[in-house]
């Protein structure tokens, strides 16, 4: 994540849970339930306040995040929470279950790098679940413009380029959810 992006969100860490919408169980669901495993131990990946983690029922998440304001955040509604890098997961080899990157991908400035730990990370059969906005939607395109505004260096993919992505690094692909808010999924062969 550029590191204007990191002081950004330990400013508005505090804030961050009245500004966001909850995370919807559902579309995660949707990307999390193509594991060949089950998801005991979860990576939320630039997870800020654990906003998604809180919405499932999963016996070990974990957020990891760069910003140390949005990791206080976390650890504030009992999660564990552990500062890193996105491409660079403070964790061992084959040691989760499931990644989940949700509305903080286009932050992170090594997509490859972020895929490969996530690969890297994942047990065989486990899976990655990104969940993004499409840029060629109206309503995506306003997310863009307006992530400029802010002075954010936002990188936002549309869900082919995301799946292909996905899939370059060595996952089984696929887009289980589609529209504004999308996911991208990538189950990692046993």
């Amino acid at each position: 994540m550029p590191l204007g992006d990191v002081s950004a969100f330990d400013r508005f860490a505090r804030a961050y849970d009245r500004l966001m919408y909850a995370a919807d169980p559902a579309t995660l669901h949707a990307g999390l339930d193509l594991a060949e495993r089950p998801v005991e131990v979860l990576l939320d990946v630039g997870g800020g306040s654990g906003r998604a983690s809180r919405a499932l029922d999963v016996p070990r998440p974990v957020v990891v995040d760069a910003a140390r304001g949005m990791l206080r955040e976390a650890q504030s509604h009992g999660l564990e929470a552990v500062q890193g890098d996105a491409a660079r997961l403070p964790v061992g080899d084959e040691s989760v279950d499931a990644v989940l990157v949700v509305d903080a991908l286009h932050h992170m400035a090594d997509v490859e790098g972020v895929v490969a730990a996530a690969h890297r990370a994942l047990r065989p059969g486990g899976v990655l679940v990104i969940r993004e906005f499409d840029p060629t939607t109206l309503r995506g395109r306003g997310i863009v413009a307006a992530e400029r505004v802010v002075g954010f260096d936002s990188q936002f993919y549309a869900p082919g380029d995301l799946r292909r992505r996905v899939a370059a690094g060595g996952f089984t692909a696929s887009i289980p959810d589609g529209g504004f808010g999308y996911t991208v999924a990538g189950v990692k062969p046993s």
